[in-house]
């Protein structure tokens, strides 16, 4: 597997002399990029003129990762040219008649099954209720399929994602990469690093991703009352203070962001499921927590492939980690890095939610506030 990275910055143009080293022979293009310059396509052309033969898949996002760096308003690219390894594209659009679960379902037909191994998600990141999209791929796809992957980001603004595979950038669309070889390995480690804080309380009334009562009282009220100041910036807010979410017939926890907020209705609409009868349970940051996170979710996913340096690493962390960390964020990239090896190239990007399962044996979930990352390695 031969990788070729290379930054584009608004105003500056590209940072690393003009991509097209892998040419014709590059199979996938990733593309990850701030919301304003994938709308625009700004870059794009000269990246689908350098890789003529490449599948172009990305999102746009709220921080793009090349290397150990961190960027804003820039698009990160990694050209990738696979040994033994076929790559195969599909994308979905959601709309009235097509629901995240539908959306996940034909995403994974569209998907040939022979000699499927794992499949790569970029979804939109504010129309998408990423645990129903999650159980469409997983109820379609064969058992022995993993799938990873991530929901778009905007910035923290909520408003509009973006989607991209070949074409132009699609709000409301949902992309699907397959990988087909059997000499792909493929890792991933997801964890987070918040801690729990306030009383364990039971989700009385919701549908779906929109949480409507806890413990019989309004939740946006009661979410208000333990935000105090910082809930005048709701929905960006949240994001600091997510909630924790029993799983159901197992031990896991899962975390839930909030993707927006309705003064009208007392609700609150999260990225992914709060299913009635679940307990929750409100988190706040521990710095060093998630630093100790983002190195744990690599060495899981470096384990994962037997424990020697990957080709590839793709990181996708959540934009609430980016928010709190500020101007410490790339020390979690770069203890990815100090894990997987100095050799091992990693692009990525801060997301609105992440997709993963917990372990190897575990079935896929959506997650937040996780770095969550996938390893790929040829034999």
């Amino acid at each position: 597997m031969e990788i070729e990275q290379n930054v584009w910055i608004d105003g500056k143009g590209w940072q690393h002399g003009r991509p097209g080293r892998l040419g014709d022979s590059a199979q996938l293009i990733l593309i990850f990029g701030s919301p304003d310059l994938i709308k625009e396509e700004r870059g794009l052309d000269d990246i689908k003129k350098s890789y003529p033969q490449a599948i172009l898949a990305g999102c746009s996002s709220a921080g793009n990762i090349s290397g150990t760096r961190v960027y804003d308003d820039a698009l990160v690219i990694a050209a990738i040219k696979f040994d033994h390894t076929q790559v195969k594209g599909a994308m979905v659009d959601l709309g009235e008649n097509v629901n995240s679960f539908e959306a996940g379902v034909r995403l994974a037909h569209a998907l040939d099954e022979d000699g499927l191994v794992h499949v790569l998600v970029f979804s939109d990141g504010v129309k998408a209720n990423g645990s129903e999209l999650v159980k469409g791929l997983a109820n379609s796809l064969p058992r022995q399929v993993t799938v990873t992957g991530g929901l778009a980001g905007d910035d923290a603004r909520f408003q509009e994602t973006f989607v991209m595979l070949d074409g132009t950038p699609r709000p409301g669309a949902i992309a699907g990469l397959g990988f087909y070889g059997n000499r792909l390995k493929v890792g991933f480690g997801s964890l987070g690093g918040w801690d729990p804080f306030g009383p364990v309380r039971v989700v009385t009334r919701s549908v779906g991703n929109i949480l409507y009562e806890l413990d019989s009282q309004p939740a946006l009220e009661l979410y208000k009352r333990y935000l105090g100041e910082h809930a005048a910036g709701l929905p960006a807010t949240g994001l600091l203070f997510p909630l924790s979410l029993g799983v159901q017939g197992s031990g896991n926890r899962l975390v839930r962001t909030i993707l927006a907020v309705d003064d009208g209705e007392g609700s609150i609409t999260f990225a992914g499921d709060v299913p009635e009868g679940a307990t929750v349970q409100l988190m706040r940051a521990n710095f060093e927590r998630l630093l100790d996170g983002a190195a744990d979710a690599a060495r899981i996913s470096y384990e994962a492939i037997g424990s020697s340096s990957p080709d590839l690493a793709i990181l996708i962390s959540c934009v609430g980690r980016k928010l709190v960390l500020k101007q410490m964020i790339e020390e979690e990239v770069e203890g990815v890095q100090e894990v997987l090896g100095e050799q091992t190239p990693m692009t990525g990007f801060y997301s609105n939610g992440e997709i993963a399962p917990f372990n190897p044996t575990a079935n896929c979930e959506l997650h937040n506030q996780t770095m969550t990352i996938t390893t790929f390695s040829e034999s």
